[in-house]
């Protein structure tokens, strides 16, 4: 079967990253071993470092920090310690709380394709979608979702009726997540996976 959000312009980002839970310390040329160097030109690799601890990974917090000294968000409100939990939370296949540089140059991909879409149907440059609107951005990312569903994902992200830049990207990451973790267990492609308790709990809670 052909799974929601995959092939589509959301759905090229790639999880398993190979640098995904590698220690690594500084190195001399500012660089963290263990990790290909980059051009100092790189603005990504900049806002990076700047706020990567000695493992040269980033946690929630720095991660907010580093989008918002990027201006990624552009004029819309910078995101919320939450949302950027679970931006990491997509790509931390080892749990550890954190993302390298490789998964922050994949967020990077997919939050500039997002605030593309975004932008796109926040035509009166509001900073806020309608439900309506969001139903149409859900389908164009190629998810196949019933009435039912796609009113349940609104509402959980709408604020008085209306989806706000910081949850449109929280809401976009979970449906990426949480079907990466569902398509890995359908080994079938049947669209039917089965779930231990604690393993549910694992998956979800984590993203």
């Amino acid at each position: 079967m052909a799974y929601p959000g995959y092939g589509g312009p959301y759905g090229n980002m790639n999880p398993q990253m190979p640098m995904m839970g590698q220690s690594m310390a500084p190195n001399l040329h500012g660089g963290f071993y263990g990790q290909p160097q980059y051009a100092a030109g790189d603005p990504m690799w900049g806002y990076f470092t700047a706020v990567a601890g000695q493992d040269g990974e980033i946690d929630a917090e720095e991660l907010q920090r580093c989008l918002t000294q990027a201006g990624i968000h552009g004029t819309y409100t910078p995101f919320s310690l939450e949302t950027c939990r679970v931006m990491i939370g997509m790509l931390d296949m080892d749990y550890t709380g954190k993302m390298g540089f490789n998964e922050f140059k994949e967020l990077w991909a997919a939050l500039s394709a997002w605030k593309q879409n975004f932008c796109a149907i926040d035509r009166d440059r509001s900073g806020t979608v309608e439900p309506h609107e969001m139903n149409q951005a859900i389908l164009s990312m190629g998810y196949r979702l019933n009435p039912s569903t796609l009113s349940a994902i609104v509402k959980r992200y709408s604020k008085s009726g209306r989806i706000y830049f910081d949850d449109y990207v929280a809401c976009c990451v979970k449906l990426r997540a949480l079907t990466d973790v569902f398509r890995r267990r359908d080994s079938m492609q049947q669209g039917i996976v089965n779930f231990m308790y604690d393993d549910f709990l694992q998956c979800t809670m984590a993203i």
